[in-house]
């Protein structure tokens, strides 16, 4: 069940994270909101909180491994205990390689990668201790699929992919009870696009989620059947929307 469960986010500001923390909270799970834009996370705090739920909130860049660490404390000074965290936070700058957008590359890898890697190392001690735990990532379909324009965000992605899988093999393995899974969304109708530098790129991406974008709520859904199953049951991967582009 969800309620009373404490559920940590990151990219908690917008989109599917802020999808997903009201979702929780509206079911009962005290949720633990993280994303840089403090001003966003405080409003989202606020409303939940309004409706009777419970959050708190932090600024959280992922890519600072003590940012990660001070969010994994917060949940604990403020209910207690982490029973899931949801490692969310992500952009999306896809461009050709022959635009040599070399710092929207890096970028990428900071976030996309080290912010789930930093996110990981602050909450799998707790984890191991209490051997239970869920930890929930956010690939794409370019984590299953090639894409042009998406070389190093899709690289990103099947990082995710594989890293989520090990660590689902490695906790059966060593007996944590750690459930490990992994989300797979199409074109989501976020704010993603607005991390689009390639001007050509980002206007092909807007046509694509025009014609089929889907709401974060559709993901936040998702989240909450995951976090919801029952601690015996292993769900590993869901893939939400289309996977096919129109080139």
């Amino acid at each position: 069940m969800i309620k009373d469960k404490v559920i940590i986010i990151t990219g908690a500001s917008s989109g599917i994270g802020e999808a997903t923390a009201k979702l929780l909270a509206s079911k009962g799970g005290k949720v633990v909101l993280g994303a840089r834009r403090i001003d966003k996370l405080k409003q989202i705090s606020e409303d939940i909180v309004a409706g009777g739920g419970q959050a708190v909130y932090q600024e959280l860049d992922v890519t600072n491994p003590a940012h990660s660490k001070t969010i994994a404390a917060l949940a604990q000074e403020s209910f207690g205990r982490v029973d899931a965290i949801f490692l969310n936070a992500g952009i999306m700058p896809t461009s050709p390689l022959s635009a040599l957008k070399v710092e929207d590359w890096h970028e990428t890898v900071d976030i996309n990668i080290t912010g789930v890697l930093n996110g990981v190392a602050a909450i799998l001690p707790l984890f191991i201790e209490q051997k239970s735990g869920q930890v929930l990532a956010t690939s794409s379909v370019a984590g299953l699929k090639a894409y042009p324009g998406s070389a190093v965000y899709g690289g990103t992605k099947w990082f995710v992919r594989d890293f989520m899988e090990v660590l689902r093999i490695e906790s059966a393995m060593e007996g944590t009870n750690i459930r490990a899974t992994t989300i797979y969304p199409a074109a989501i109708n976020t704010e993603l696009l607005g991390s689009i530098s390639d001007a050509d790129s980002a206007k092909a991406m807007k046509q694509l989620y025009a014609q089929h974008g889907i709401s974060p709520e559709r993901i936040a859904n998702v989240i909450t059947f995951a976090i919801d199953a029952p601690e015996d049951t292993t769900i590993n991967e869901f893939t939400v929307g289309p996977t096919t582009q129109p080139w």
